[in-house]
């Protein structure tokens, strides 16, 4: 039986994906441009732009902050939560200090049923 996703694990998850499917052709972009000229910061800008790469992770960040959100909401009823609220607030509020740590908070932030 599939897991019940929250509205917001579920646009992360969508968010994702347009992600890393306008990555795959943003790469292949570039190769076909880098065999007819050289991969300028104007020429990626454009291809940045065309492929729609900027919108997608610009999607993805919203639907990671609003998936982070509502984990902490989430949490907040757990015991463990109530146990813990010193550490687990401070590691929300930091969860911005390093990619490491933001990423680590997202995945477990999916692991939420």
């Amino acid at each position: 039986m599939k897991p019940i996703l929250s509205k917001a694990q579920i646009d992360y998850m969508k968010a994702k994906n347009k992600f890393e499917n306008t990555a795959k052709v943003m790469e292949k972009e570039i190769a076909a441009k880098r065999a007819l000229q050289e991969i300028t910061q104007e020429v990626m800008e454009e291809l940045v732009q065309a492929t729609g790469f900027h919108d997608a992770y610009n999607d993805l960040v919203v639907a990671e902050n609003a998936l982070i959100d509502w984990s902490h909401s989430t949490i907040k009823h757990e015991k463990s939560y109530r146990d813990n609220r010193e550490a687990i607030d401070a590691l929300y509020n930091n969860v911005n200090s390093s990619p490491e740590k933001r990423q680590e908070l997202i995945q477990l932030s999916m692991k939420i049923r």
